[in-house]
């Protein structure tokens, strides 16, 4: 079954417009602002059967969903129901990291995880990182301190598994933090500023 497209408003990418203007810095602000570890102790999705209905928590806000393939993966879900394209579809098979999101504190590749197995769990996208008045996350503020990103592609998964990689305590040494960041692939090769970004952030003490 094809998931539901949601209705959005007009894409902020389309240029048409003489008004649209954006300068490199602004872009981005908006890359870090809403723009690989495998899922450990999360039991295997079952069958939904249709009709039934399914709810998760993402970013501290309750989605019920029906009729959700069993098969979908959690990516799909957030981009095609939900309408949060901050996780990026990259490899799709789990390589590339673009695609990185937190269940319940964990990092986890959403494009190798059933959506089913995400169900009554904390979700956390780079869209919900940011305090609520705005103000951006310690991690997505280093990133653009230190421009530790070019296209802006893999920015997204690059936050949400620096933010765990600070968690997890992994943020000690640059070795250490290339070893964890090693699944995160960026192919504009922007390692030195998001390992420094990584390090002011970390030093910062706001990431708990």
């Amino acid at each position: 079954m094809t998931p539901q497209q949601p209705v959005l408003p007009s894409d902020p990418a389309d240029t048409s417009s003489d008004e649209f203007e954006l300068t490199r810095r602004e872009f981005a602000v908006a890359v870090v602002a809403v723009g690989a570890v495998g899922l450990v102790g999360v039991p295997p999705a079952q069958a939904c059967p249709r009709g039934d209905q399914v709810s998760f928590t993402v970013n501290n806000e309750v989605h019920h969903l029906t009729d959700l393939d069993a098969r979908a993966t959690l990516l799909d879900v957030l981009r095609e129901r939900l309408g949060l394209f901050g996780a990026k579809k990259g490899c799709d098979q789990g390589q590339c990291g673009a695609c990185t999101v937190h269940i319940e504190g964990r990092r986890v590749v959403s494009c190798l995880t059933l959506a089913l197995q995400a169900t009554d769990r904390a979700v956390t996208t780079i869209e919900g990182v940011a305090s609520a008045d705005g103000t951006l996350h310690p991690v997505q503020q280093a990133f653009l301190d230190h421009d530790a990103l070019q296209c802006g592609y893999c920015t997204p998964g690059q936050i949400m598994s620096a933010i765990a990689c600070i968690r997890e305590g992994h943020a000690s040494s640059v070795e250490d933090i290339r070893e964890y960041m090693s699944g995160n692939l960026c192919r504009c090769g922007a390692y030195v500023g998001i390992v420094a970004a990584i390090q002011q952030a970390a030093a910062s003490g706001q990431v708990g």
